[in-house]
């Protein structure tokens, strides 16, 4: 696992339920995956956006991961609402992910998460500044 540099974003992680933590730490593990095999990508940053942990590159949209408190069971990863991104994945992955507007990919905390199929959002994500032109991001 990758080691979080950023201690104010540690801080943040601490300070979920551990086991909303954990779903978060996967889900971050995920975007520091895709990350590492997208070519191009290789100036990720960690940080903090909204008060939750976020990830960004030049290349690419914000994803940020996310739990509240009004809604305890489930945890999100968010994208830009005025991005074309989850309107592609939900083209691509209607049958694999449940949405919330044009902004997340919600899941349950007893959801299994399709990880290859998140991997790919991810990357649409880091990359998207390159695809934004294309018809469905050039999937």
């Amino acid at each position: 696992m990758t080691r979080i540099r950023n201690p104010e974003v540690a801080e943040i992680f601490n300070s979920y339920p551990e086991s909303i933590r954990s779903k978060l730490m996967f889900l971050r593990q995920l975007v520091f995956e895709a990350a590492s095999v997208v070519d191009g990508v290789d100036d990720l940053e960690e940080t903090l956006k909204w008060g939750e942990p976020s990830y960004v590159t030049k290349a690419g949209s914000t994803i940020r991961i996310g739990w509240k408190k009004n809604k305890p069971k489930q945890y999100a990863m968010l994208f830009h609402c005025k991005t074309k991104l989850v309107d592609t994945f939900k083209e691509l992955y209607q049958d694999k992910f449940k949405f919330e507007g044009n902004r997340a990919i919600i899941f349950h905390e007893k959801d299994e998460v399709p990880v290859e199929e998140l991997k790919h959002c991810i990357s649409l994500s880091l990359t998207y500044h390159r695809r934004k032109h294309l018809w469905m991001l050039g999937v």
